[in-house]
C-alpha cells in the first residue's frame, strides 16, 4: 500500500481514538476558506517553504531547540515530523491539523497530551504563516478545533499559553472564547531566555452552543 492509500484508509476508517481522523469546517473569514485536515507527507514543500520564509517571524514566539532552523525545516525534515505526528494521533496522544485557506497549506494547529479519563483535557498550539496572520485565519482554526475537541474528540478542556507580548495570538484566544487563568513565570525557554506565558483555559461549558457558532454571531465568520 502506498502512503497516499494509506492517509485515504485513514480518512475512510474511523480510529478507536475519538475525534480521529477528521477534517473540521469549512468556516468563511475574511482571508478566505479556512479547514483543518490530517497533515500529510505531501504537505513537505509547502511545510518548508513557509517555515523557512518566516523564520524572524515564528522563531520569536516559538520553543528554543537543538539544530539550526534550516536544517530543523528543511524539505527532508518534514517526514519524520508528519510520522511523528501521525503516530501521536494513532495513539490516541494528539490530533494533529494542517490548517488551509481556500485549500492551500497556511499553517498547523496542534491538541496536545490528550489526557483522558476522569481528566479529558489537552492544550492546543498553532502557527499561521505571516502572510496569513491577519484575516481571522488563526482565530477560526482555533473555534473549530475547539468545537472538534468539545464535540466528537470528547474532551472537556483545553489550555494555551502565549507570551505576552504576543499581541496577536492572544487575542485569537480571547475571540475564540478562551479566559485567560494565571501566568507561569520563566515556563519556556524562547530565544535562548526563559519567558513568562500566560495561561488560558476553556470548557465545554464555556461554549454550549459552540466557538464557532460564537464566531458567526459576531460577524466575524460565516458558514460555507
Amino acid at each position: 500500500m502506498t502512503r497516499a492509500m494509506s492517509e485515504d484508509a485513514e480518512a475512510l476508517f474511523p480510529s478507536r481514538h475519538p475525534g480521529w481522523p477528521a477534517r473540521p469546517g469549512p468556516l468563511l473569514v475574511p482571508a478566505g476558506a479556512v479547514e483543518l485536515r490530517p497533515p500529510r507527507l505531501l504537505d513537505a514543500s509547502a511545510w518548508s517553504g513557509l517555515r523557512l520564509h518566516d523564520r524572524t517571524y515564528l522563531q520569536r514566539w516559538e520553543p528554543t531547540t537543538i539544530g539550526d532552523w534550516r536544517d530543523r525545516n528543511a524539505l527532508l525534515a518534514w517526514p519524520a515530523q508528519w510520522s511523528a505526528l501521525r503516530g501521536q494521533a494513532r495513539r490516541g496522544q494528539a490530533l494533529p491539523f494542517a490548517i488551509t485557506v481556500d485549500g492551500r497549506f497556511a499553517g498547523q494547529l496542534t491538541v496536545g497530551n490528550i489526557v483522558r479519563g476522569a481528566l479529558r483535557s489537552a492544550w492546543v498550539g498553532y502557527w499561521v504563516a505571516e502572510g496569513r496572520s491577519r484575516g481571522g485565519v488563526a482565530t477560526a482554526a482555533v473555534a473549530l478545533a475547539v468545537d472538534h475537541c468539545f464535540g466528537p474528540a470528547g474532551l472537556h478542556r483545553l489550555e494555551a499559553t502565549v507570551r505576552p507580548e504576543n499581541a496577536p495570538s492572544l487575542r485569537v484566544l480571547e475571540k475564540a472564547g478562551f479566559r485567560r487563568e494565571g501566568l507561569f513565570e520563566r515556563y519556556l525557554d524562547v530565544e535562548g531566555a526563559w519567558r513568562d506565558h500566560y495561561v488560558f483555559g476553556l470548557t465545554a461549558e464555556d461554549h454550549p452552543s459552540g466557538a464557532t457558532a460564537a464566531l458567526v454571531r459576531s460577524g466575524r465568520a460565516r458558514y460555507a
